[in-house]
């Protein structure tokens, strides 16, 4: 090579030679460079164990920089595929991988432990994707990582303290997992750590001191957890932090003053915080360059400092929901986003600034306070003075400098499509006219007034790198199969708060329906359906739903859930707010997306027993109108008729079943063999007491389960009219849905939605079908309260089930609880408590007094539900389990802990140490509770939910020790079983009963 350059001096005409040569020496010589044969094999496993089965296993990534995926798969928007190789060992001919990151695939896989066979790795960005499992602990040998990011997946479990051995890592990122417990204090020894992002998880305890020790952090955020204590004073020893973001973290102020004092912080944010009441400091470290600065919901008290509003850099103002007092000055500065809603702020607002922001691209929201305003006071587009006038009990107080100033023709019901135009819904009892605010646009300070109703919306969707306001607007593409479709189609939504209000309302009760749909997490890529949107919903200013999850309430995205309440209005105004109280996921689908969202709202006074505007003038539709309330209860009256006639003639029943206005559909028996494949025994998916149950397909694809009564048995048949005329009047997410039915010739046919996980039994007591962790058993058992509340106190029917067991509860593709099976349920006649029927349930659910004396009340559901609830904690059948020779079944073990101070040994064995004890406490507490011998100390199903969720202090249980044992009182229940054993073994077990766990005068078990 010297000698060639040599000759390339003395000759100018080769130096060009020269060049070409030297280009393409070096050309081959990095292309012929490789990744060693066992890097790429250990890459191959990586992806494959994450879940990607596309991946060409003979192409080399370092080429192309980049795996090698199928177009089909790689070309959809916002995923990265990315992998960067050093090609410099070995005299430039071996490669190693150094860089991958694969971001939004959907991976649903588990995180690889082979990647330590990738030595030279240093960056590993594996965001939204659906991974599960829990972290690895090889990866803590792997000292050549410097950077990982975990954003977004579904990973659960706790950090291993071996991953304190990362002393290299400069970036940590587990943000919206599953991961729990504490924070390991070996995490302190990741001494170059400048960002760790921590939030959206259910990390529990108090900050480790030992994260003092992260010297050089500069990012730090813990938003959306369950830490407790107080924030740790070593956050003010962090002298390189530049951004500390702690949304609804679950620790307590007040703020350290040494966090303020900070030089390089640029982006401070703590919301959501209880605590004692604190005041602002009168200057900040670095406040000629801060530029967010965000202290919402947090008891702060006194006035705003003057230097705040001298703050040159400041973007984000936002002191939203304290107690701050005082006036803005007329010379203030206002930020681009400010917004002081909810505070005790008033004076005059200066003309130079209401002037400066009118032609400005600037929001202030001023909603909820005291401020005094001009009489001639114009409207300002982009300020929101909702609520903001010291006149609170007018209409010039609820709008100030709005047009409105008194109330012509009041009215009785209100109808709006969130988001969207107007539409016109038509239902049986005519035509309602949904009004749209589109119109309404959107902005971080927005105030929108339509003819006697408008919204008020607060804040800026941080993160999102855009000024969009269609982004407060989210509209969808796909096909919804709810009824009245259009109304989800679009949805208002709003990153703080979101408040919709009606005007020169007419005083008295009034019905309010909430509509919600969650469309903007999409089905289309799976790791959308980790999004978790939560928010508090306020009525009339009382906190009515908190932590409300539409896609947790709807069992899914794309699905309409309706939440109703009754309030009363007395001043001619209804308030409706939604508040995001700083938790779920604000990454997924992307950056900047979170808080409340609303499809629609429906208003009508309670005395009505339909809601909407009639069509004109119809006398006829009138009727129909007052007849509703009472709908479903005749139709459960002429479903018994219908059993009657039956058994005067099958043409009769099949013409009056067919005569009934059923809230289904009817199929014929063709369809359904075509579905079943005419009832193949391969499709059995199910045994009853009453006769079988298939899967089937219909021909537009809709899966389905289709329960075959017996024609020939009394009891089917009274369970077949049963069945229909109760849950075609019930529709809620927690009870599986009826499609419709089936009556031709002998054949008595209910065809179900399709439950993909078959039922809560098989889950839980056959181990190789379904593996249960502990946060799928809480859901369901919060799940089956839900649907028994629903159905205790919220239908316009009030219905006992009688036959509540894990049987009897289905498990749709994610796991959420349907109870199903109404052959046996009952009206709940309220002070007639007895039956006079024959007693029919299974035996180790039925509450003592319904078995013995046949006094039927909710209570009897609520006894069988806390038996159910053991049973998802234990794992265990209450009828099959027997401890010991003392205690006959789980219910008498789990009282026998409790007076041992051993409830803890009830949890499934198989669960480990993986459990919430916290939960597992409350629900074993409140199983015992709901299981009381005496049915007037057993609490209601909604006091039960409560108690679920933390929102009521669960009471002691009052029972005697040997309740359960030699007690007089139950001593005859437990010779009545006995009694019934004998006579099954002789063969003569009475119709009511059973003993092997499958339905009792019940009709399925799918």
């Amino acid at each position: 090579m010297l000698i060639i350059m040599f000759f390339c001096k003395k000759c100018p005409r080769l130096l060009l030679f020269c060049l070409i040569t030297l280009s393409i020496s070096c050309f081959r010589s990095v292309t012929c460079a490789q990744l060693p044969a066992k890097e790429l094999e250990a890459l191959q496993q990586i992806v494959t164990k994450m879940g990607a089965k596309w991946l060409n296993s003979s192409a080399d990534p370092c080429t192309d920089e980049k795996l090698p995926i199928p177009p089909h798969v790689a070309s959809v928007e916002d995923k990265n595929n990315t992998v960067f190789c050093n090609c410099f060992f070995d005299n430039q001919t071996t490669c190693h991988i150094t860089t991958i990151f694969l971001k939004s695939y959907s991976l649903n896989g588990t995180l690889p432990p082979e990647l330590v066979q990738l030595p030279y790795l240093q960056k590993l960005d594996l965001t939204r994707n659906c991974l599960q499992g829990k972290l690895p602990i090889e990866w803590a040998s792997m000292t050549s990582l410097n950077f990982i990011s975990l954003t977004a997946n579904n990973l659960s479990g706790e950090i291993p303290v071996e991953w304190g051995s990362f002393t290299n890592l400069t970036y940590l990122s587990f943000e919206a997992n599953r991961l729990s417990g504490n924070i390991p204090q070996e995490l302190g020894n990741l001494a170059n750590l400048t960002v760790l992002i921590l939030s959206s998880n259910k990390f529990v305890g108090n900050l480790t001191e030992s994260l003092a020790g992260l010297k050089n952090l500069q990012d730090f955020r813990i938003s959306d957890n369950n830490f407790t204590g107080s924030i740790p004073h070593f956050v003010e020893s962090w002298t390189q932090l530049q951004r500390l973001q702690t949304y609804a973290s679950g620790l307590e102020g007040p703020i350290p003053d040494g966090i303020f004092r900070l030089e390089k912080l640029t982006d401070l944010r703590i919301t959501d915080m209880n605590g004692t009441s604190f005041t602002l400091p009168q200057s900040l470290g670095n406040q000629n360059d801060m530029r967010y600065l965000v202290l919402r919901n947090l008891n702060m008290s006194g006035t705003i400092p003057d230097f705040i509003w001298q703050m040159d850099n400041l973007l984000t103002l936002d002191f939203t929901f304290n107690k701050l007092e005082g006036e803005i000055p007329g010379t203030a500065r206002i930020p681009k986003f400010t917004l002081l809603t909810g505070n005790r702020l008033s004076g005059n607002l200066s003309n130079s600034i209401l002037g400066t922001i009118s032609v400005s691209d600037k929001s202030l929201d001023l909603s909820y306070n005291n401020f005094t305003w001009p009489v001639d006071c114009q409207e300002i587009q982009n300020i929101n003075r909702y609520q903001s006038s010291s006149q609170k009990y007018n209409l010039s107080g609820l709008l100030p400098c709005s047009t409105r100033s008194r109330c012509t023709k009041p009215r009785d019901s209100l109808h709006i499509n969130c988001g969207g135009a107007n539409e016109i819904i038509k239902n049986n009892f005519g035509s309602i006219k949904y009004e749209g605010d589109i119109d309404g646009g959107g902005s971080a300070s927005r105030n929108f007034i339509s003819t006697n109703w408008g919204f008020s919306s607060t804040g800026d969707f941080m993160d999102d790198d855009s000024d969009d306001g269609e982004k407060y607007i989210e509209s969808n593409s796909s096909v919804l199969s709810m009824n009245h479709s259009v109304l989800y189609m679009t949805a208002r939504k709003a990153p703080l708060s979101l408040t919709y209000f009606g005007f020169c309302l007419k005083n008295g009760d009034y019905n309010v329906r909430l509509h919600f749909a969650e469309i903007e997490f999409k089905d289309e890529e799976a790791y959308s359906k980790l999004g978790r949107r939560i928010f508090n919903i306020y009525i009339q200013g009382k906190l009515v739903w908190e932590d409300f999850n539409i896609m947790e309430e709807a069992n899914g995205i794309g699905k309409e859930v309706i939440k109703q309440s009754n309030v009363t209005v007395t001043n001619n105004t209804l308030e409706i707010r939604l508040y995001w109280a700083g938790k779920g996921t604000t990454c997924i689908p992307k950056r900047g997306r979170y808080g409340p969202l609303i499809s629609a709202i429906s208003i009508c006074p309670s005395s009505r027993s339909h809601c909407g505007e009639l069509g004109k003038g119809s006398k006829k539709v009138t009727i129909v109108g007052v007849a509703t309330s009472v709908s479903c209860l005749i139709l459960f009256v002429l479903g018994v008729l219908c059993w009657k006639y039956y058994f005067g003639g099958k043409n009769m029943m099949e013409k009056e079943l067919r005569g009934l206005d059923l809230q289904t559909g009817s199929f014929t028996l063709r369809q359904i063999k075509a579905a079943t494949n005419n009832f193949d025994y391969a499709n059995k998916i199910g045994e009853g007491g009453f006769g079988s149950v298939y899967k089937g397909q219909l021909s537009d694809g809709t899966v389905i389960a289709v329960k075959q009564l017996s024609s020939k048995s009394r009891q089917g048949n009274r369970e077949f009219v049963n069945e229909i005329g109760i849950i075609s009047c019930l529709h809620h997410p927690n009870l599986v849905k009826l499609y419709g039915c089936c009556i031709e010739g002998n054949q008595l046919l209910l065809v179900y939605e399709y439950m993909e996980n078959n039922s809560l039994a098989r889950a839980l007591f056959e181990r190789s079908v379904l593996k249960l962790d502990w946060a799928t058993r809480y859901k369901i058992c919060v799940g089956i309260a839900k649907g028994l509340t629903f159905l205790h106190e919220e239908s316009r029917i009030m219905i006992v089930h009688r036959d509540i067991k894990a049987t009897n509860v289905l498990l749709d593709e994610n796991l959420n609880a349907k109870i199903s099976d109404f052959g046996l349920a009952k009206l709940n006649e309220g002070e007639n408590t007895h039956i006079s029927t024959r007693i029919a349930g299974t035996i180790g659910y039925m509450a003592p007094e319904y078995a013995l004396w046949g006094y039927l009340t909710d209570k009897a559901d609520v006894y069988s539900f806390g038996v159910v609830t053991l049973e998802i904690v234990s794992g265990k059948n209450n009828s099959n389990y027997t401890p010991d020779t003392t205690c006959t079944c789980l219910l008498d073990w789990a009282f026998v802990l409790k007076q041992k101070g051993s409830l803890m040994e009830l949890v499934d064995p198989n669960l480990g140490t993986e459990f919430n004890k916290k939960e597992a406490e409350t629900m074993i507490k409140v199983a015992l509770l709901c299981t009381n011998a005496s049915s007037k100390l057993r609490p209601t199903m909604s006091a039960v939910l409560r108690m679920l969720e933390g929102q009521d202090i669960i009471p002691e249980v009052i029972s005697d020790p040997s309740i359960y044992g030699k007690d007089m009182r139950i001593s005859p229940l437990r010779d009545h079983y006995q009694h019934m054993e004998m006579q099954s073994s002789s063969g003569s077990l009475a119709p009511n009963f059973s003993l092997d766990g499958a339905q009792v005068g019940s009709s399925s078990s799918a």
